[in-house]
């Protein structure tokens, strides 16, 4: 790389992060931040522990938008004073740490376009993400559970919290159904480019033939909405509760009473289910939650759906579509059938590097 080259790139950068600046508002941004951290500061702040965690979220996906913001900008200065010095007194060792700098910045950059970019009004909450294979048996059953262990990776990667809330092991080998609750400032923005089919193709572990198979498992994405913004009405003949004894994966049981709970919402045929704590009450206020978020979005999708019916627009359904394939056989390939993104890098993305998939996705609909 060139000095010259090096020197475009500040112009282009800068030029970019001040188009940032402007629509970012960031003194409103530190302003609020300042009144989230004098909350914190109370000492009754945590009486309300539901309030105080949305309040720490917040003020972490604000500071999170300047810092990153503040480490770009000095990043770009500490560049522009490194080339001019290599201009008066060149050195080759500086030069590679320069070019370094460069590449690191620009990543940094793109990471935080992509922060941009998660606009929409629930982007910033967590999510709730199901995985259930499709026909297939343990075949799909098995492939379920690879894709579980790939979100659990993406998301820690990401810093999220991930919690279990059900799991239904499957009868030879992997899993029947699994709900996750991922924790984290825009966790819903992120995944919700995952909601869909996903295919995969390989030569099965468990076919003594050797034969290869496809396999489906739909992946489902729900904000996970605070119940106090939720305007849904459920009346207690709306729904059916059942409970039953949890068990957690490889069938080891959590305890030895009926703790785990599943609702039923009769007029939608939505099914919630919830098994990761020890007591029932607890179960059937967290199931009540999922349902309500479940809810919520599908009255979010029918509005939408009547928007764009009246503007004459015409979406492929999210919900049952098929989105990517993960082909390990006759050669390794992952492609997202919307965004044409592909890699030949199979094992990577299968130990969780979703982010190009992903920010491809958010790109292609903004």
């Amino acid at each position: 790389m060139e000095l010259s080259d090096i020197k475009n790139f500040v112009e282009d950068r800068t030029a970019k992060i001040n188009d940032f600046r402007g629509s970012l508002d960031l003194e409103e941004k530190e302003t609020q931040i300042e009144e989230y951290e004098e909350q914190m500061a109370d000492p009754g702040f945590w009486n309300d522990q539901e309030k105080a965690q949305d309040v720490i979220g917040k003020n972490n996906h604000l500071k999170k938008i300047v810092d990153a913001f503040r480490e770009i900008e000095a990043a770009l200065e500490d560049i522009e004073v490194t080339r001019e010095l290599l201009k008066e007194d060149f050195d080759e060792d500086m030069k590679e740490m320069l070019e370094t700098e460069v590449k690191d910045t620009d990543e940094k950059i793109k990471t935080f376009e992509l922060n941009i970019l998660l606009s929409d009004e629930h982007d910033h909450l967590s999510a709730i993400l199901e995985l259930h294979p499709g026909a297939g048996g343990t075949e799909s059953q098995d492939w379920a559970e690879m894709l579980l262990r790939m979100y659990q990776r993406y998301a820690e990667a990401e810093g999220f919290k991930v919690e279990t809330l059900d799991y239904l092991a499957g009868d030879e080998a992997g899993v029947k159904s699994v709900t996750l609750s991922i924790k984290g400032v825009n966790a819903y923005g992120l995944l919700k480019a995952e909601k869909g089919v996903h295919r995969l193709v390989r030569i099965s572990p468990f076919d003594s033939s050797g034969r290869r198979h496809t396999s489906f498992v739909s992946c489902e994405v729900t904000p996970q909405f605070d119940n106090t913004e939720i305007e849904i009405e459920i009346k207690p003949e709306d729904i059916n509760i059942d409970t039953y004894r949890a068990s957690g994966a490889g069938g080891q049981h959590i305890n030895t009473t009926d703790s785990a709970v599943r609702i039923t919402h009769h007029e939608t045929g939505i099914v919630v289910t919830c098994q990761n704590e020890r007591s029932q009450i607890k179960n059937r206020e967290q199931a009540m939650k999922m349902l309500k978020s479940k809810l919520y979005q599908r009255k979010l999708e029918e509005q939408q759906a009547e928007i764009d019916e009246i503007k004459g627009e015409q979406k492929e359904i999210g919900w049952g579509s098929q989105i990517r394939s993960y082909v390990f056989h006759p050669y390794s390939m992952v492609k997202d059938h919307r965004t044409n993104y592909e890699t030949g890098n199979t094992d990577k993305v299968m130990n969780g590097d979703l982010s190009p998939f992903i920010d491809a996705y958010l790109r292609m609909t903004m």
